[in-house]
């Protein structure tokens, strides 16, 4: 098998704000760092960045400067998920108009559709647009788990590549390597047990803690794809407390609260989403010390 496109460490990139609005220099800044770091990709307008809570012209938005900032340095996926299949198909079709090289879809959230539903959601979107499609199976946002059977349905479609699989359920990618096409990725989308499912087979992780530590992130991911299983483990001891951490409180308010202390943007979130509690900052905090080796000061 041919090495994966999308592989190793993709940060699922924070949406920064300033008074309100999107941050358009600091979200700039925060994909520079990122490369800068050694990342294997970028997922703009997925669950980390806020994408819930914005408009459609603040998600066109920030995918267009995600593929301008990158230009072709590493893989940009475009988070373009909806509960809609309409809109879907809409927001595929502009991530490949700009250049996104795949879409990140998630299972159809709210509707609570049937193994079917979902499989014809996807179908749909497969036959609409002629761009690579990484599924996203999170059933703890959306109240519908994809089934293995239908993720092996879905990837015989020419333009299914690959799964983001948040389950965090190892049993699930032995099994997944087992029923699909050879070619298929498998990305981990569960920071804490990157590990294990890298040990499973898997090509990567699209990561929340990437976006607080790109660095020591990388270099983990790195380490599993050439089978440094020690390096890997001792990057993993070195991160765990921050992979916990960073979901103490509602996601992302403990990622942006690291990252304000870091200098890198503020820590505004949107509602429903609050900011970080006050008894949650001082564990990530220490996490996010262990983390950086002793380099977590503010700027």
């Amino acid at each position: 098998m041919s090495e994966p496109f999308f592989r190793g460490a993709i940060p699922a990139l924070v949406t920064p704000f300033r008074d309100g609005a999107l941050d358009e220099d600091a979200f700039v800044k925060l994909v520079e760092r990122q490369i800068a770091a050694g990342v294997h990709g970028l997922v703009p307008v997925g669950t980390t960045g806020e994408t819930a809570t914005l408009s459609h012209e603040e998600h066109r938005k920030v995918i267009f400067l995600c593929v301008k900032t990158a230009a072709g340095r590493v893989p940009v996926i475009a988070g373009a998920g909806s509960n809609a299949t309409a809109e879907a198909i809409d927001l595929v079709r502009y991530a490949k108009t700009v250049g996104a090289h795949a879409a990140l879809v998630v299972a159809p959230y709210y509707n609570r559709p049937s193994q079917e539903g979902i499989y014809q959601h996807f179908a749909a979107i497969n036959e609409a647009v002629q761009l690579p499609v990484l599924l996203y199976n999170v059933p703890s946002r959306t109240g519908a788990d994809m089934s293995n059977e239908t993720v092996a349905r879905l990837a015989r479609l020419p333009n299914i590549v690959g799964i983001k699989d948040a389950t965090g359920d190892l049993t699930r990618i032995s099994m997944m390597r087992l029923t699909c096409p050879e070619d298929f990725i498998l990305l981990s989308g569960d920071d804490p047990t990157a590990l294990g499912y890298m040990a499973h087979g898997g090509h990567g992780c699209i990561s929340v803690t990437c976006n607080v530590t790109p660095e020591p992130f990388a270099r983990f991911l790195s380490a599993c794809m050439d089978g440094d299983w020690p390096q890997a483990l001792a990057l993993q001891d070195r991160l765990i407390r921050l992979h916990k951490a960073l979901f103490a409180d509602a996601s992302p308010s403990p990622t942006k609260f690291a990252m304000a202390h870091l200098g890198l943007c503020r820590e505004d979130v949107r509602l429903p989403i609050t900011p970080c509690a006050e008894s949650v900052r001082p564990l990530v905090l220490e996490a996010l010390e262990q983390a950086m080796g002793g380099l977590a000061k503010a700027s």
